[in-house]
């Protein structure tokens, strides 16, 4: 492994994003493929010198502010972006967390709570950890956020789909007032000085950027769950879900129910999870 691989990935990026890609002529006999130094530079304000450090290697710590403008500028996803941020604490030096040093995210499902979840099969059920890692999730639950992409990758996690993925402003119909819900707890997990909370706060802020940062910056508040979740479902149509949740482990992770919260909502579900049509009965209110 190169010992400047924050360079190179830099580089790599550069080279593999075309002028007008973002805004720029792409002009005459371009030997350089992508941009040039000079071009980056200039769409992301920092100095031709300053860039060229970085992609030598000769300068390993810039500024969380550099790293954004970089990002922006070359168009990064938001996997993207989370190994730019990963490169660039390697080569600050930078140390991980040595597990077990710290009270690190539940992972482990015990046998009650996984009884419990089998019982409430198939009714859309989640096992969630503090910092929103899906832990467990019964067949239902598959079945609900399966096809909006909720699901998708090794350790998929609530609050990084909320605000980093495109398909959760579409997935969510008050997506502002989920994200509203979603800073508003983890905002609770930095207040306990959390380091996996604040390393993950951080994680973020730098992948989800202004609707994120932004209301990480609100005064704080309770969290509290809305009454009704309103999911645009790509084959049930739109649902409108109540939650019930019940803390186990100790506090450490919960369990999240969603019932149907109206007749038609109740039904869609009778036909999404296979139960026999009036098994779930729709909430009242």
């Amino acid at each position: 492994m190169s010992d400047n691989e924050l360079g190179a990935f830099l580089r790599a990026r550069r080279e593999e994003v075309k002028p007008a890609d973002v805004g720029l002529p792409d002009g005459p006999r371009r030997r350089t493929p992508g941009l040039r130094r000079s071009e980056l530079a200039t769409v992301a304000g920092v100095s031709v010198e300053y860039l060229t450090r970085l992609e030598q290697g000769r300068d390993r710590n810039p500024s969380m502010q550099v790293l954004v403008t970089l990002a922006d500028a070359l168009r990064m996803t938001p996997d993207e972006r989370v190994h730019l941020r990963h490169l660039a604490k390697v080569a600050g030096g930078g140390i991980a967390l040595c597990p077990g040093a710290e009270r690190a995210p539940g992972r482990t499902v015990t046998p009650g709570v996984r009884a419990v979840l089998d019982r409430l099969e198939p009714a859309p059920a989640v096992l969630l950890n503090r910092l929103g890692d899906v832990v467990a999730r019964t067949s239902g639950y598959e079945r609900l956020f399966g096809p909006v992409g909720l699901l998708e990758g090794d350790l998929p996690n609530v609050y990084r789909y909320v605000f980093a993925d495109v398909r959760a402003r579409s997935a969510y119909l008050d997506w502002d007032r989920v994200a509203d819900e979603q800073a508003t707890a983890l905002k609770l997990e930095i207040a306990h000085d959390d380091p996996y909370a604040t390393e993950f706060v951080s994680e973020l802020s730098f992948v989800a950027g202004e609707a994120f940062a932004e209301r990480l910056a609100r005064p704080p508040r309770p969290p509290r769950l809305a009454p009704v979740e309103r999911l645009a479902h790509p084959q049930a149509g739109e649902l409108r879900l109540a939650r019930e949740p019940l803390d186990v482990a100790g506090g450490e992770q919960r369990i999240l129910v969603y019932l149907p919260a109206d007749a038609a909502t109740s039904a869609a579900l009778d036909r999404l999870t296979g139960r026999m049509p009036g098994a779930l009965r729709a909430v009242n209110g």
